[in-house]
């Protein structure tokens, strides 16, 4: 027996110095069963005339021979003993096998990799306690308090392994699983409270772990080590489990649905009318969709949008008395050898520094469910933070919130105090349903009430666009927009995330808002709109800005605007004050694209008519016009239009695409771009590679290198999948 006994001990001690294999696991069982069979025999052999009583029970062989008795008693104590240590040494080397399995996200050891091994894996305890807390860790609001999922479940789930692991593949034993629950349950468990709004405490100081997320916040879990509070979904990152998404929602990407722009007949339709647009939101989503491997869907692709998105070296004004210069000129087409382009361009005056009016600002920010992730609330709190720093001291900030109801967080505060208004921020979380409607009326009420008189006057929405409770209504809240932009105040949208992106939503409302809609995928782009470019954003120097092309028949026989489809407006709305249009901030930036077909082309789409002779209403001018230019604007504070006129002839023709300036022909590679990722109605065989030439010829001044991350975008639109 004490030959056992040493041969059991040092099996244990041995455990802890190799790493067993399965021949070597097989080998020790093998040894351990004649083991067993060897002392069974050797006992039997002691308790001769015994075995004719082996059958009776134990209290008749106790009445008929106690000592025998006894001693068969003590052989099965020793047996059952023996049985037991074989059974810990068989699930000590399985735990001791998973603990180092690949599968579970630790590495293989060395010996496995044909070198000397490596000492053993820290046990669970270690690991656990050499976990850093977990700094302003966040739950879902998907997630439901106290479930549990095991690393197999996780795995298959996040990493799409089959649903059964393969025959050679270990899995956790159930002792790994206790393990590690015991040690969550058994440290001291604070439960969060479940909040609609995290509005901020009195002291403005923020809170960097314990910020209540949505209704049914997780528990957290008190290091075992040093008492941090760390939540209790950071353990299964121990144990090599995929981190669980905070937010997920896919394929509820809403877009207003248009068709592209048609060809349209000079004879019957002359004249073209459209409200400017400086929103770049559409190229952004774009961008973002590409990066993730999709070709974006097509109502997402306005290519006006993708145009803007771009600098180009327009000549500025030096008056905000006529704060408009047109740029236009007219070249080939690319993917049409037998029409042109016609190219109109303009860059709005830039206000110095000091002419900057005082700005009151109301940040109006979605701290809905749905913005709980790391693309969405905490990104927006970034940008917020970026464009507070380019703020002066005497421009004021005001903070509403909004998830299952709508708040106050900051009042109208000067941005020279400037650490309470960013403690404002840092204090918020995400949770609860989304009442976008009623926040919309309380930013306006905290606007008005903070009205600055000469000032710039703008809400400014930060939001995924989810809206699901109260006023949903998309022709509502335009309405309500509609109504308040006669007060002076403006309203621009900035969207975040994806899967749940309601664009259709955000773009009425800047439309309707006289404001700006931008997407913001990424730090970088925040930067860009709200830092860079934060005086286009902010500073409006002409409201109502409309263009009207008249084409002359004599010269052009058909034409097709590239984009602007949702922005088109009637005829009669161009000399109509009362008619909305697009209003275009400091140093902004519009672009608008013809195609034509000249007059004696044989690449008209548009057939003559059989039995009418459309008769042609005039000739051309003697020094040959294609199209007169007309466009209408106000000017800040006023509420009557001005009017703003050029010809384009062929003094602003180059005869082929090599002349045209960089900066004109970087913009028709875009323009290409948008109309093949909106199915190439037009744009004939000419694709992806040409895009690339073209963009490749014409970058230019690149100095952020967006030109150059275009041409990286259409090389991956060559590969990318349909949605």
């Amino acid at each position: 027996m004490d030959e056992m006994k040493n041969k059991l001990r040092k099996s244990f001690q041995d455990l802890a110095a190799f790493t067993p294999d399965q021949a070597r696991k097989n080998r020790n069982i093998r040894q351990a069963s004649e083991e067993f069979h060897r002392h069974r025999q050797a006992t039997e052999k002691k308790s001769q005339g015994f075995s004719l009583l082996r059958r009776l029970t134990a209290k008749r062989i106790e009445l008929l021979n106690p000592t025998g008795g006894r001693n068969m008693q003590t052989t099965r104590k020793l047996i059952g003993a023996f049985a037991v240590a074989m059974l810990t040494v068989v699930i000590g080397t399985s735990i001791y096998q998973n603990h180092r399995t690949p599968g579970l996200g630790l590495r293989p050891t060395t010996k496995e990799l044909g070198t000397p091994a490596a000492p053993p894996s820290p046990p669970l305890a270690k690991l656990l306690e050499a976990t850093p807390p977990v700094v302003g860790g966040r739950v879902s609001a998907k997630q439901q308090p106290g479930a549990t999922t095991t690393p197999q479940r996780a795995l298959r789930q996040n990493a799409a392994e089959p649903t059964q692991p393969a025959a050679n593949q270990p899995v956790m034993s159930a002792e790994m699983g206790k393990a590690r629950d015991s040690l969550a349950d058994s440290a001291s468990v604070a439960t969060l409270a479940k909040k609609d709004l995290a509005l901020p405490a009195a002291a403005p100081a923020p809170q960097p772990a314990m910020k209540a997320e949505a209704a049914g916040g997780a528990p957290m879990a008190k290091s075992v080590a040093s008492g941090a509070m760390v939540s209790r979904q950071a353990l299964p990152l121990v144990l090599g489990e995929a981190a669980t998404p905070s937010y997920q929602d896919v394929g509820r990407d809403s877009f207003e649905k248009f068709a592209s722009a048609t060809v349209h007949n000079v004879t019957s339709e002359p004249v073209s009318t459209f409200s400017a647009d400086v929103d770049t939101a559409s190229y952004a989503f774009v961008r973002r969709q590409l990066q993730s491997g999709l070709l974006p869907q097509k109502n997402a692709v306005r290519v006006e949008e993708m145009l803007n998105y771009f600098d180009y070296d327009y000549p500025t004004p030096t008056s905000a008395r006529q704060p408009f210069k047109p740029t236009v000129a007219v070249y080939p087409t690319p993917w049409n050898g037998n029409t042109k382009l016609l190219h109109i361009g303009i860059k709005g005056y830039a206000l110095p520094v000091a002419a900057k009016p005082t700005a009151n600002l109301v940040f109006l920010i979605d701290v809905s469910g749905s913005m709980d992730s790391p693309d969405k609330l905490p990104l927006a709190k970034n940008a917020l933070r970026m464009l507070v720093e380019t703020l002066s001291d005497h421009d004021t900030v005001g903070l509403v919130v909004y998830a299952g109801a709508a708040g106050v967080v900051l009042e109208p505060t000067p941005v020279k105090e400037k650490g309470k208004i960013l403690a404002a921020l840092d204090n918020l979380s995400a949770g609860g349903s989304t009442a976008g409607g009623e926040g919309v009326r309380l930013a306006y009420g905290l606007a008005e009430r903070n009205f600055k008189k000469g000032g710039v006057n703008r809400v400014m929405l930060f939001s995924d666009g989810d809206f699901n409770v109260g006023i949903t209504d998309r022709e509502e809240l335009k309405s309500f927009i509609e109504k308040k932009r006669e007060t002076g105040i403006c309203f621009s949208v900035f969207g975040f995330g994806q899967g749940n992106y309601n664009d259709a939503l955000m773009q009425a409302l800047a439309q309707n808002g006289n404001g700006t809609a931008a997407y913001i995928d990424t730090l970088n782009e925040a930067r860009k709109v709200l830092v860079d470019e934060a005086a286009s954003t902010l500073f409006t120097i002409a409201s109502d800005l409309k263009f009207q092309v008249e084409f002359n028949p004599a010269q052009v026989k058909e034409y097709r605007l590239l984009g602007y489809e949702t922005r088109a407006l009637n005829r009669a709305d161009f000399n109509n004050d009362k008619i909305d249009a697009g209003d275009i901030g400091s140093g902004h930036r519009v672009t608008a694209i013809y195609e034509i077909t000249p007059a004696a082309s044989p690449a008209g789409l548009i057939d003559d008519l059989r039995y009418t002779k459309e008769e042609k209403k005039g000739a051309a001018p003697a020094t040959g016009e294609y199209a007169f230019l007309k466009i209408r604007y106000k000017l800040p504070g006023e509420s009557r239009s001005r009017l703003l006129t050029q010809p384009i002839g062929t003094a602003q023709e180059y005869r082929n695409l090599a002349g045209v300036p960089t900066d004109l022909r970087f913009g028709t590679a875009v323009a290409a771009f948008g109309q093949v990722l909106r199915g190439g109605e037009y744009t004939g065989s000419f694709g992806y590679p040409q895009i690339i030439e073209l963009a490749n010829g014409a970058k230019g001044n690149d100095p952020f290198g967006y030109r150059a991350e275009f041409v990286n975008l259409v090389r991956l639109a060559i590969t990318a999948r349909g949605m």
